[in-house]
């Protein structure tokens, strides 16, 4: 199968998002039951306001972590996401790990992470060793919300700090994991395994970016050569490198590329089966790929450079009436924000801006 590496710069993030939903203000003495049914909100702290959006998982692939995140973004103020250090589901579900490259990302975005953990859970009701509604340590969370208001420093900065600390909060996450395991009487993932790997972050940030670096290019090699029903692609896949401005690298999968002369169309695919259009969380994860997209310097493949092109393609196996979505809301807001900020957008591999 032929592949492509693309190898790229990012300098800055400079974007105009038109698509974010309007955020709903609460209290901060309410932000336990949001961090249970709210993605995304305003928080009132000490007469002042943050945006805050959280994980479900550290894994992005799991309950649309970016479209939280992307409708944060058209707050002028400090935006904040709660990430958990890990999740563990019990024996018979998934454990994920917090990995350097989405604390990077999320640097890039301007958005400040707190790195946290749960501590209370219910056992779920259709697996013997599973759990369910798992909630974050709420003290934790405040405590770091209030730290966060008198910081004067950038997202980056902060970011790192969070990673300072994340040695603490791992050892926190087992633990309060243990007490959950001996209450609810739910068997979680092997203890030995996942102190293996918490001690190899615990080596330090540069261990933790380097091990998360290498699950990333696995995981990436495997994309590429994956092509997942939903995407409904036809074209070729390729590794895309990222590298900031402080030598920190990032990689990325793109669905599908295609070289016209200079041109390098970097295809990201959203497909719906049985709607006239994806859905607005799978529209806004795609929209994250493209504030990144269109951000990019220096692109070049084999030492040859190209003219980055992102392209944000919407399929569907439904049948549609391309001129009439064009006239719809939804469409007529993706065309603002793909004109704003420099991407092409396609509706079945049709251009329609």
């Amino acid at each position: 199968m032929m592949k492509f590496d693309i190898f790229a710069e990012i300098r800055g993030i400079k974007y105009q998002p038109f698509l974010c939903k309007k955020l709903n203000v609460f209290d901060f003495d309410n932000i336990d039951w949001l961090l249970q049914k709210e993605a995304s909100f305003l928080l009132k702290v000490n007469g002042g306001q943050v945006a805050v959006s959280w994980w479900v998982s550290p894994k992005r692939t799991r309950s649309y972590p970016y479209a939280r995140v992307y409708d944060t973004l058209s707050f002028t103020g400090k935006r904040v996401t709660i990430i958990p250090v890990l999740k563990d589901e019990g024996k018979d579900g998934d454990r994920d790990f917090l990995q350097w490259d989405t604390v990077s990302l999320m640097s890039l975005l301007g958005v400040y992470v707190i790195i946290s953990y749960y501590s209370d859970a219910s056992r779920n009701p259709r697996f013997r060793n599973k759990i369910t509604e798992q909630r974050f340590d709420v003290n934790h969370v405040k405590n770091e919300i209030i730290k966060l208001l008198s910081y004067q420093s950038d997202a980056l900065h902060w970011n790192l700090s969070q990673l300072d600390n994340i040695d603490e909060i791992n050892k926190r996450a087992l633990d309060n994991y243990r007490v959950i395991s001996q209450r609810l009487g739910v068997e979680m993932h092997s203890w030995d395994s996942a102190e293996k790997r918490i001690k190899q972050i615990l080596k330090g940030k540069e261990t933790f970016m380097n091990l998360s670096r290498r699950l990333a290019e696995k995981a990436q090699k495997i994309e590429r050569v994956t092509i997942q029903p939903k995407e409904h692609l036809t074209g070729i896949k390729a590794t895309l490198t990222v590298k900031n401005y402080l030598g920190g690298f990032y990689y990325f999968t793109c669905d599908e590329v295609e070289i016209h002369g200079d041109d390098l169309y970097l295809i990201e695919g959203k497909h719906s089966k049985g709607k006239e259009l994806p859905s607005l969380e799978d529209i806004k994860d795609g929209l994250l790929r493209m504030i990144l997209f269109s951000n990019l310097e220096n692109v070049e493949i084999e030492g040859k450079h190209y003219n980055p092109i992102p392209i944000l393609n919407l399929t569907t196996a439904k049948k549609i009436d391309i001129a009439r979505l064009i006239n719809s809301e939804l469409v007529n807001s993706l065309i603002k924000e793909a004109k704003t900020n420099g991407f092409k957008l396609m509706i079945n591999k049709k251009i329609v801006c």
